[in-house]
């Protein structure tokens, strides 16, 4: 359909024209289409969702029977019933395809056919499904699968598809030719020439190809040779539709007025016999779409993008009783399409949802459709297990099916044949470096490139091997470290990996607060400064910790519990692994380019400054969205920095600032329009001249922001030069600033400006500036007149930045902005506010550190405030940290607004105003309730009762201060461990492998169900798994997947609750390695409520013993067999405590229990630590190695 000159009225529809007509939705749909809607990542819902009730349909009349949600608020571009099955095929305006089996339609297949353009045209073949989109064709399986997909030119802008034949196809658009594609060969086989551009609908019959322009003409053309044979000048504006059926040809469109195009309601009918005109039909509705649907008449039904539709003879009178309504979700009927057997007729709307209209019960797409085929259920569990490394194990117990074509890996020999290409160069730093051993060469890696990756190249012609950016040759040999620019505490930091991993790592060495860092290996970790920053801001830390929702991936969620662990750490670094996983399955931060890969993280690769600042408006947006109360949830909100309904987010009260913002034409029109804003961008003046310009300035001009540019005048109508100003309303508590400073000419003007401020402030405080050759002798402290004490000149330089500034609102809606120092006087602070006078202080700046050799990297100054400092360490004063992820460092405050331009870049500031946190209820309440350890579904599909593995708490067995729960995890690999080998031959681990939890069990410690699960959680995960370590933790392929696992499936967050809230009312737990449990599913548990048998049996200095040894030596029990199963693990783990308070008395005779781990440690060493097989020595539970309990 041709959309160009739709008139925008067509969406008000006006109840007065027919006053029997109900606007409102159908009854059947209104509680229950959007209800309990969920999204997959790409925005897509999970289920169809069909009318709760059933609908009354009256044989022969045309009524609605479904209705489901397509893709929610994606608007339907298409709809088409499938010629061969009981199938409905619908594309979006996304370029995703989704169909619908049978009359019910329930869910079929759904995919993304185009990334970026609209499907425009669905054809339904035999074996698959051809779609199109603006210059691509794709050919795709029933199931999803390509077949093949035809690229057309950049330039082409396709709109309809004609299948002429079963290996034919004519492919037109906005261009003036028509293509011919053989679908056999997937080739063009012809293109044809139009006199008239723009072919957007084609039709066929047995004498014509019929083709609709988007000038309003219809030609009809010769079968054979595309040639035209005659042509219908319908309407004088654009063409809408038009459909053929016997003689007749029957068309709506647009008529050209003075104001512009109009819909045209009458239809223009032509005669196919004679080729010309007959009496124009008039309709009471404005024609988009209409169809012939010849049942025992040749009907035409007449649709209006606003629903309403009509059915006439097209030779006869229309008669507004034949009316009837059909009620979109959206303003707007976006497609029309009608079933081959004219039972069903299918309308999609602009807020992607799907009705269905028939006229009958159980109505047929199509007079004879093929049975469908439906996917076979998974055959995972029903396989034998094989164990590879078995060498006799015969390889035919994999099913494999009889064919007697070509394998896929059977390359012909011309293909196949070794083609060895030249080795690229060796980086000239290696075999400077390089120390040889006999005939080995051993060097350390330059790093200047990607691990295990060399550029390729197939032709000997190209010499590109070695393009990459090589380090440069320190001036000081290689035993020196090369001359650095960049301050130690501000580089870099990585965490150097053992055999033990991170237990013998010295986190003191770098912190040496109380303060919690961040750990930076986890995949997009750059934003941990501004974690950081968000945490140190006291309201929002209260008031994040106070929000709890039930959405699975919530960023404000997730950030409380990030910031719930800050609260407990004392010095210990945390890790947001949990916040960035939820970060990274948001859709809206993958299209705004904040998920980085980890090649371009370790590289460095793009702008980090950028990439911060986007993430800081990304973040204010997502969590001031999901802290708003909305009853209605919303499928798609931007990450703009511009919002609405700022009051019902209290991030809206701390960050929003509201604003007008006026448009002036030069006509004289003006458009004045309110908005907010989370944060604002400094705009620098174009100056060359190096006038000093106030900070305060700088940020007047960019908040209070003057413009000329295009804009769409209404008086003039048309786009006309305008002056755009923002004048502000309302200033925010929390004044967010994005540096912009991106490239070399804003640097340079933070440079000047620092320049310019450093000589004004040496002559202010008595100094006089001397040469360029500053002695150091000279940088000596300098007192003003006043008595001010400056500290050394050194402190001055690279300084520009204001630690406060004073912010008025005038009566005239000016705002008035200056730098403003400590010596001035301010009054009491409400007086003060009452006249619109703000004093801001600074709080936060994060800067972007530039180093050539580790890619740069990201840190934030914070001025840490009275509060943090009395939990922590019980003393009351401010002082200014620097946090670069895990290390933490006190600074001078003149550090954090020292800039030195060639290595210390500022990319974010933040002020608040002074006496925040008096203005906000700052208690923090614990949103967790008990009833997270109650019943809950599982969202595996196959579950049954039968299956279930742990018995609920009931309410009188709720857990109390100092109960024991016995728990254990089982985590699966989502990417391997990265090492690399020494010069010495021996293995660096540089980056751990990623774990994520997959299973987490939690046994009861005492009373009559002691030993029993009260929790046994399998725990879903959308990413990929890359191992899932069946030997060591029991998950096998499958047990994580809802459609087909038989467990107790369930929600990372919903576990995770559950955990905290056992954490937070006071258990102990008892396990065997709690400490990597915790750390994986990414809790915080104060040691005192930690009883771990690792470290209960282990001597000092001596290795620790395995959970299946020490279950053999003292309990006599054989657990971990072929797999681990964290039920049984649990259970042991409490049997050991127990066992542990018997030998030692309750921890009262250690003396004792030394001697008895002795025994244990010498008798392990005699077993090599391995359990015995059962025909071998058994355990020693009652050997003369427990004699020592009698001595």
């Amino acid at each position: 359909m041709n959309f160009e000159g739709l008139d925008p009225g067509l969406a008000e529809f006006s109840p007065a024209m027919h006053s029997t007509l109900d606007p409102v939705l159908d009854a059947h749909l209104n509680p229950s289409l959007l209800q309990n809607v969920e999204l997959d990542p790409e925005g897509v819902a999970l289920e169809a969702l069909p009318v709760q009730e059933s609908v009354h349909i009256m044989e022969g009349v045309y009524s609605e029977l479904h209705s489901v949600v397509a893709e929610v608020g994606v608007p339907v571009s298409v709809s088409h019933f499938d010629l061969h099955e009981e199938m409905l095929w619908v594309g979006s305006h996304g370029g995703h395809a989704t169909s619908f089996f049978g009359p019910a339609l329930e869910r079929y297949s759904s995919f993304q056919v185009n990334g970026g353009d609209d499907i425009r045209q669905i054809q339904s073949l035999e074996n698959g499904i051809l779609f199109l989109t603006k210059n691509n064709l794709k050919y795709m399986a029933r199931g999803g699968l390509i077949i093949f997909d035809y690229l057309l030119d950049e330039n082409e802008d396709m709109h309809s598809v004609l299948l002429t034949d079963n290996s034919t196809l004519l492919v037109g658009g906005l261009q003036n030719h028509v293509l011919e594609i053989d679908l056999n060969t997937v080739q063009e086989t012809q293109k044809y020439a139009v006199e008239t551009p723009g072919v957007t609908i084609m039709r066929q019959t047995n004498r014509f190809f019929f083709c609709g322009h988007t000038s309003g003409k219809v030609s009809l053309r010769d079968l054979r040779s595309f040639k035209v044979e005659h042509e219908f000048d319908a309407f004088s504006g654009s063409l809408s539709d038009f459909d053929v059926h016997g003689n007749l040809l029957a068309a709506c469109g647009f008529s050209s007025r003075l104001t512009g195009l109009a819909c045209d309601r009458f239809l223009k009918v032509y005669d196919l016999r004679m080729m010309r005109a007959i009496t124009p039909l008039q309709v009471h509705v404005d024609p988009a779409f209409l169809r012939f649907i010849p049942t025992y008449t040749s009907r035409l039904a007449i649709i209006s993008q606003s629903g309403q539709c009509q059915f006439c003879e097209p030779t006869g009178l229309a008669n507004p009783a034949d009316i009837f309504h059909v009620n979109p979700v959206g303003p707007l009927l976006m497609t029309f399409d009608v079933s081959a057997s004219k039972q069903a007729l299918a309308f999609g709307d602009s807020e992607g949802c799907v009705h269905l209209w028939t006229d009958s019960p159980e109505p047929s797409f199509n007079p004879y459709s093929r049975e469908t085929e439906f996917a076979l259920p998974c055959l995972v569990d029903s396989l034998p297990p094989l164990d590879w490394s078995q060498d006799l194990l015969p390889l035919s117990l994999i099913p494999v099916p009889l064919t007697t074509d070509a394998l896929l890996s059977d390359w012909p020999a011309a293909n196949s044949a070794p083609a060895p290409r030249r080795a690229p160069p060796v980086d000239a730093e290696i075999l400077r470096t390089m120390k040889k051993v006999g005939f080995i060469g051993y060097a350390p890696n330059p790093r200047t490139r990607l691990r295990n990756q060399i550029p390729y190249r197939l032709k000997e012609s190209d010499h590109e091997f070695d393009n990459f950016s090589q380090v440069t040759e320190s001036p000081t040999g290689r035993e020196e470290e090369p001359l650095h620019t960049v301050s130690k505490k501000y580089r870099k930091v990585t965490i150097k990996y053992s055999k033990l991993g991170l237990e013998d790592f010295d986190f003191k060495h770098y912190n040496k607060t109380l303060f919690a860092g961040l750990e930076p290996h986890i995949p997009n970790a750059y934003c941990n400064c501004m974690i950081q920053v968000l945490y140190f801001l006291e309201p929002v830390r209260c008031l994040i910790q106070n929000h709890l929702c039930q959405k699975e991936f919530c960023l404000a969620c997730e950030l409380g519990f990030l910031f719930h662990m800050l609260d407990l750490s004392r010095g210990d670094p945390c890790q947001g692994s949990n916040f960035l996983r939820a970060f990274r399955t948001i859709p809206e931060a993958s299209a705004l380019g904040l998920i980085l890969a980890d090649s371009d993280e370790a590289s460095g690769k793009g702008s980090l400054a950028r990439l911060i600042q986007r993430w800081n408006r990304f973040i204010l947006t997502q969590l001031h969205q999901d802290m708003q109360e909305l009853e209605v949830p919303q499928a798609y909100r931007g990450a703009g920095g511009s919002f609405c309904s700022s009051g019902d987010s209290i991030i809206g009260q701390l960050f929003s600032c509201e604003m007008e913002n006026c448009s002036l034409c030069r006509c004289g029109s003006e458009t004045v329009r309110a908005s907010s804003t989370l944060l604002f961008t400094l705009s620098y003046p174009e100056d060359k001249t190096g006038k000093n310009y106030d900070f305060a300035q700088v940020l007047k001009r960019s908040i209070c922001l003057e413009q000329n540019t295009q804009a769409w005048c209404d008086n003039c109508e048309k786009y006309q030069p305008t002056i755009q100003t923002r004048n502000i309303r309302h200033l925010p508590d929390i004044l967010v600033i994005n540096c912009e400073v991106n490239s070399s000419k804003e640097a340079d003007f933070w440079r000047l400006q620092a320049e310019v401020a450093f000589k004004i402030a040496v002559k202010k405080y008595g100094g006089e500036m001397k040469s360029k050759e500053f002695a150091l002798a000279d940088r000596k402290e300098l007192r003003s007149p006043e008595g001010f004490l400056c500290s050394s000149i050194e402190e001055l330089k690279n300084v520009w930045l204001p630690f406060s500034i004073r912010m008025k609102m005038t009566k005239n809606k000016g705002l008035d902005v200056c730098n403003w120092a400590d010596e001035h006087e301010w009054g009491p602070a409400r007086a003060e506010e009452e006249l619109g006078v703000y004093v801001y202080d600074l709080m936060a700046t994060v800067v972007h550190i530039l180093d050539s050799r580790t890619g740069g990297s990201l840190v934030a100054h914070i001025k840490v405030g009275e509060t943090y400092h009395q939990r922590k360490e019980g003393v009351t004063h401010q002082q200014w940290y620097l946090f670069n992820d895990f290390l933490i460092e006190p600074i001078d405050k003149y550090e954090a607004v020292q800039f030195d331009m060639n290595w210390k870049v500022p990319a974010i500031l933040y002020y608040v105003k002074r006496n925040l946190n008096s203005r906000y209820n700052l208690n923090i309440k614990n949103p967790i309730e008990a009833s997270v350890l109650l019943a809950e579904a599982s969202l595996a599909r196959k579950q049954r009762k039968t299956h279930t593995t742990f018995i609920p708490l009931m309410l009188n067995e709720m857990p109390q201060v100092g109960d024991l729960v016995g728990l254990d995890a089982e985590f699966v690999t989502l990417n391997e461990e990265e090492a690399e080998l020494r010069s010495d031959g021996t293995k660096s681990t540089i980056k751990p492998s990623q774990m994520s939890v997959a299973r987490i069990t939690c046994v009861r410690g005492q009373g009559p169900n002691e030993g029993i699960p009260f929790i046994d959680d399998y725990i879903s995960t959308q990413e990929q798994v890359v191992d899932y370590l069946t030997q060591y933790s029991g998950i096998k392929p499958g047990d994580l997947d809802a459609k087909i696992s038989s467990k107790h499936l369930t929600t990372l967050k919903s576990t995770y609750l559950k955990l905290r809230f056992l954490i937070d009312i006071g258990v102990k737990f008892v396990g065997h390695g709690l400490q990597k449990d915790f750390r994986v599913i990414n809790l915080m548990v104060p040691k005192d409520q930690v009883l771990d048998t690792v470290y209960l049996f282990h001597m000092p200095r001596k290795r620790m013993i395995s959970l299946r040894f020490l279950a053999w030596y003292f309990l006599d029990l054989k657990i971990q067999g072929e797999t681990h199963d964290s039920i049984e693990d649990a259970r042991t783990a409490l049997q050991l405590y127990r066992k542990y308070l018997e030998l030692s008395k309750n921890g009262t005779e250690p003396e004792s229990f030394h001697k008895v781990l002795k025994g244990l440690y010498e008798k392990g060493r005699k077993m090599d630590w391995k359990v015995p097989e059962p025909e071998s020595q058994t355990s020693p539970k009652n050997a003369a190695v427990f004699s020592v309990l009698a001595l």
